[in-house]
Order: C-alpha cells, then structure tokens, then sequence
C-alpha cells in the first residue's frame, strides 16, 4: 500500500518553508518536495527526524492509503 503523508500542510500550518525544514533536518529541498508529493517514502531514521521536528507522532503524520 501507498503511503501517504500531512507534511505540506502541518509545515504550512506552521509556517515552515521547504528550505527551512530540510536546512533543519541536514536533507535537500527536493527531498522534502519528493515526499510531500509522495513521490518518496522518507527511511524510518528521516520520519522519526520529521515526526520529533514538528511534536507528532509518525502516525500522525503518516498513513498508508485506505486506513484513514
């Protein structure tokens, strides 16, 4: 199953830029553009890193399509 991801909104809600957010995870801007067009699946170590960044759990960040 495709996983899909609330990045783009929870960095906006936050008022986050892309920039921002990969500068402060040490990752490029095309890999924070690639998973929030779920074009790419972040490792474990990089979705915990996301999850810790914004105080959510990966689960909260993160599902697989249809268990919404």
């Amino acid at each position: 199953m495709p996983v899909e991801n609330r990045i783009k909104e929870v960095r906006n809600n936050n008022k986050v830029t892309q920039l921002k957010l990969a500068e402060d995870l040490q990752i490029t801007r095309q890999t924070i553009i690639a998973i929030e067009n779920n074009k790419y699946n972040p490792s474990l170590e990089l979705a915990l890193k996301i999850s810790a960044y914004f105080k959510m759990s990966v689960e909260e960040l993160f599902t697989l399509r249809g268990e919404k």
